[in-house]
Parts: C-alpha cells; structure tokens; sequence
C-alpha cells in the first residue's frame, strides 16, 4: 500500500509515516497543500490521509479538485470537528471515510483496508491467472495446491499485474507503485523484483513477460 500523508503536525507526519513503513508499506509525507498537488501529479498513491485544516487552504478544497479531475484514488479525512453536518459534508465531497483526531493507529490502518477492500471489487479475497491464485492479506500465492510466501514488494508488484492482466507497464509505471518518492532506487531493481517473481511462478502457465524496450506484462504460456 502506497500512502500519501497530508498532514502540517510534522510530529504526527512522521510517526505516521514510521508506523507505515515499519508494516511493510510506502508513505510520503505534504506538509501542504502546494506540495499534496505537486504529489498527485507525478506519482500513483493507493490511499491518502488528508488533514483538514492545513497553512496554506483547507484540505476539502484539495478533496474536490481532486474529484472533479476525476481522481478516485481512496481518500480518509483526518479531522478534529465533531459535528454530524461536517462528516456529511466530507462524505458528500468524495471522502471515501473520515477519522477522529486523536486515534489509535491500527484503528486508522483497519479503516484503510477497508476503504481498499471496498475499492477493489466489494471485499475481494483473492485474485487469480491462470492457475495462480493470489492472496495480498496473507501475502502468498497457490500454484497447483503448493503455496509460497512473498516479500512486501513482490506482493505489491504481483498485484498490480494481477489487477490488471495483458497489460504493458513500463519499469517507470512499476518503480512509482512499489517505491516512495524518497526512496532510492537503482537502475536494475525492478528487473531484480521480476527475477524473484519469475522464479516463484516457473512452475506455472503464466509469465511475466519482457516487451523489449517498452517494460512487462503478465500473460499465460504459450
């Protein structure tokens, strides 16, 4: 899960951001709203968390432009108020849930599978291709009956070619799904992910196939 943090309390920020990372996830943090568009414009997040009032403009503002642009990416508001007719204007904006400052972490990260279990086909449990079932909440595959363990990242990277199968996707469209902004990323290291992965799945009739100079796509064996 890659996650943009919206949030000007630097303290809370990065403890969000620790609490993220040290569950296996990606998260970059905007102290702002000039820095959340910039953000949103070059790269994929798969959830962000957007703090209302913020030192340059209210996050529900940034909420709708992002609607009206057609952005669907899943959105929690972290908020202070109380009111039931602020809830409803979140909601009615395009807030796919809201959160009450203070909260415990791991209820805000149970409200975040949710909002993406509901994203992603009404509490989907497992995907399959081929004869590969895969199962992103135990973080393993099935070929055949014999099930293997993955890596963060090698779930995270079989997800997106799960999700979207046949598809070509360049090594810059892989790189900003699985890494952070921050994070420093070597020339190879994607190859080095689709390496691993084809090694889990050489026992099955689907491959990650290279289209030379362009990038990969999942398909089945000839």
């Amino acid at each position: 899960m890659k996650t943009l943090i919206i949030e000007d309390t630097k303290k809370l920020a990065d403890t969000l951001q620790n609490f993220f990372s040290m569950n296996g996830n990606n998260a970059d943090i905007s102290y702002n709203l000039e820095d959340a568009y910039h953000y949103v414009e070059i790269t994929h997040y798969d959830i962000i968390l957007l703090d209302i009032m913020l030192p340059d403009g209210d996050g529900r503002n940034f909420l709708q432009k992002l609607r009206k642009k057609n952005n669907l990416t899943p959105i929690i508001v972290m908020t202070a108020k109380f009111e039931i007719s602020d809830k409803v204007d979140i909601l009615d904006l395009g807030a796919d849930d809201y959160i009450i400052k203070p909260f415990e972490f791991i209820e805000l990260e149970a409200r975040c599978r949710a909002v993406l279990r509901r994203k992603n086909n009404n509490h989907q449990q497992s995907l399959a291709f081929g004869n590969v079932n895969l199962f992103p909440q135990t973080a393993t595959i099935e070929i055949n009956g014999h099930a293997q363990s993955l890596r963060n990242r090698e779930l995270r990277l079989l997800e997106i070619f799960f999700n979207s199968p046949n598809i070509i996707f360049s090594k810059n469209q892989i790189t900003d799904r699985i890494f952070s902004i921050s994070d420093i990323v070597s020339e190879n290291a994607i190859e080095v992910y689709v390496a691993r992965l084809r090694k889990k799945i050489e026992k099955s009739n689907i491959i990650l196939e290279t289209m030379r100079g362009i990038g990969y796509k999942l398909t089945t064996k000839n």
